[in-house]
C-alpha cells in the first residue's frame, strides 16, 4: 500500500557559522524595539502621568471618573476620594476610578 522510496534530508549546511544565528534572530529584535517604542513606551508614560495627577488631587479640584461622573473633590484619603456630585450628594470613589482633572468650563 505505501510502498515507495522516502528520502531524508541531511544535516543543515554548515555555512556563516555565527554570524547566521544572529541574522536569523535580527527580525525578531527589530520587531521588539519598533514594538517597544511605539506601544509600551508611550503607556507607561501615559500611567506615570496619571499616577502623578493621582498623587496631587487635592480638596476643590474638579474631576471626571472613569465612569463618567463629573464631580468636585470634598474629601481626599490614601485610597479614596469623596466626591460632590450634586447637591447634598456626595459619592466615596476608589482613587484608581478618577480618570482626570477637567477644566472650569466644563460644567
Amino acid at each position: 500500500m505505501f510502498t515507495g522510496l522516502a528520502y531524508a534530508m541531511g544535516p543543515a549546511p554548515q555555512g556563516g557559522g555565527q554570524a547566521g544565528g544572529i541574522m536569523g534572530f535580527l527580525p525578531l529584535i527589530l520587531i521588539f524595539v519598533i514594538f517597544f517604542f511605539l506601544i509600551i513606551r508611550p503607556q507607561q508614560k501615559k500611567a506615570k502621568e496619571h499616577k502623578l495627577m493621582l498623587e496631587n488631587i487635592k480638596k476643590g479640584d474638579k474631576v471626571i471618573t472613569s465612569g463618567g461622573i463629573y464631580g468636585l473633590v470634598e474629601e481626599v484619603r490614601p485610597e479614596s476620594v469623596t466626591l460632590k456630585i450634586a447637591e447634598n450628594v456626595k459619592v466615596k470613589f476608589g482613587k484608581g476610578y478618577i480618570a482626570g482633572l477637567r477644566e472650569s468650563e466644563d460644567e
